[in-house]
């Protein structure tokens, strides 16, 4: 399949070039650090009402921050899709040379700059607020942020699919479609804390093993492997299982004709 570099690179500058509009900024900064604020005066409360307590603010916080790579992830593959028909633009974007593959390099690289600039952004939030370093996982922090891209891309493909069939009147999922799978992910508490019918769910889900594997790295300070492969093999399946259903979709929604969705 030939790919036009140069077309990806229009998708990115396309969406990059709203970046600094009002919305965009507090979905990208404003939200986080009410979020951080929040779950950590909470934390800071749960350490005074028992001292022994003192990793529940790292854990909790840390989760906070790489949830927040899923959210990304399919937020922008979700809102990115909206904003065409937002402006009524998809027909006119879909009508030109580009091909559907090279709107979704466009997207994943828009996402990644994206995701860069909200952790970092949200790590120094932590930091100066509650003097703790997310980052201390360490050299972790890396396989396990990777994986969890691939996880909110899976999740953003998915629901992507849905808006390119179904349009606006389903476009609340743009922002829902990851809260779905949070109960089920053990981000904030081990799988151990769910009844059993929930931990057979949360076992097939790949951000499962990232946040049950961070909290191994977290208080044995080793990295745990199985984890890390686990959450990649399924992380595989599902985005490739979600690209082909998104692809589906995009082709009946073509054939149909995109103006109806608009």
């Amino acid at each position: 399949m030939n790919i036009s570099v140069g077309r990806v690179w229009a998708v990115f500058l396309r969406y990059f070039y709203i970046f600094t509009k009002l919305d965009q900024l507090a979905d990208l900064f404003y939200w986080p650090v009410i979020d951080i604020f929040l779950w950590g005066m909470a934390t800071v409360w749960i350490k005074r009402l028992d001292p022994a307590a003192s990793e529940i603010s790292l854990v909790i916080l840390t989760g906070l921050i790489f949830w927040g790579i899923v959210l990304r992830g399919n937020y922008e593959v979700g809102v990115n899709l909206l904003q065409e028909f937002w402006s009524r633009n998809l027909v006119n974007l879909f009508s030109t040379p580009l091909k559907m593959i090279e709107w979704v390099f466009g997207i994943m690289l828009v996402c990644l700059f994206k995701i860069i600039i909200s952790l970092s952004f949200a790590a120094l939030v932590v930091y100066l607020l509650y003097t703790l370093n997310v980052f201390s996982v360490g050299w972790a922090f890396l396989p396990f942020a990777l994986s969890l891209i691939l996880s909110g891309w899976a999740i953003g493909f998915l629901t992507g699919g849905i808006l390119v069939y179904w349009g606006q009147r389903l476009q609340m999922l743009a922002w829902m479609s990851a809260y779905i799978f949070a109960p089920f992910s053990a981000v904030f508490y081990p799988v151990s804390a769910l009844p059993s019918w929930a931990e057979t769910i949360a076992w097939t889900l790949p951000t499962t093993y990232v946040f049950e594997g961070m909290r191994v790295v977290l208080y044995t300070k080793t990295f745990p492997i199985r984890y890390f492969i686990m959450s990649v093999l399924l992380n595989i399946l599902y985005l490739s299982l979600s690209l082909f259903f998104f692809s589906i979709m995009y082709k009946k929604s073509r054939v149909k004709g995109f103006a109806r969705i608009e």
